[in-house]
């Protein structure tokens, strides 16, 4: 059987990273006493995967799993038995099955989308006008890890919200395809925006139909 859980990670578990948190999922399943499974071989691991890798200091209402298991479940009860074994800054939100037949979770992964409140004050229409000209811009070379990189493909929307209480954040989609991710802190960067004054929490995913 093939499960998709659908989860928020918030709190204290913004700074769990990528392979820790694959490890609280393993245990937290085997707390639940759900028959998880287990590839072949001298070093067997869980079959668990994660849609896209979270960055540190970010949250999320979006986060995607695979979890497959030896026996057939009832998706109600793997929600109810996990529910005890999470921590309670991880929740969830939806669990549905999934035809095995589908290619694995990470290449359906096509973009992510993401709010991001800022903690410093701006200029709303500086920031409109900025957030105008990249998008407008035909390319934005960047540096990742030492190689070179063009930023403006992988930005696929990028928005000015103001609240009526004069608040004013984004709302941003990137792309997050294997080998072609963006970042929301390369975005604030473009935008002139320290990324250590903004918090980003994911709202979606979205994949391949």
């Amino acid at each position: 059987m093939r499960a998709r859980i659908t989860f928020a990670k918030e709190g204290a578990l913004r700074y769990t990273g990528h392979l820790d948190l694959h490890r609280l999922w393993e245990r937290a399943m085997r707390r639940a006493e759900l028959p998880l499974a287990y590839s072949q071989g001298f070093h067997p691991q869980p079959r668990i995967s994660l849609a896209s890798a979270l960055p540190l200091g970010f949250s999320s209402i979006a986060e995607v799993l695979d979890a497959r298991f030896n026996d057939d479940i009832p998706t109600e009860e793997i929600a109810s038995r996990l529910k005890d074994s999470l921590p309670v800054d991880i929740r969830i939100l939806n669990v549905e099955t999934v035809d095995e037949r589908e290619p694995a979770l990470q290449t359906q992964t096509l973009s992510a989308a993401y709010h991001v409140h800022l903690t410093e004050p701006v200029d709303g229409s500086d920031l409109t006008r900025k957030a105008g000209g990249l998008m407008m811009s035909e390319s934005l070379p960047r540096e990742r890890r030492g190689k070179s990189y063009d930023l403006r493909p992988l930005i696929e929307m990028l928005s000015v919200v103001t609240n009526a209480n004069g608040e004013v954040w984004l709302r941003m989609t990137l792309a997050a395809r294997e080998g072609a991710t963006g970042r929301p802190e390369e975005v604030l960067s473009v935008l002139g925006i320290e990324p250590e004054t903004a918090r980003v929490e994911r709202t979606r995913l979205i994949f391949q139909k």
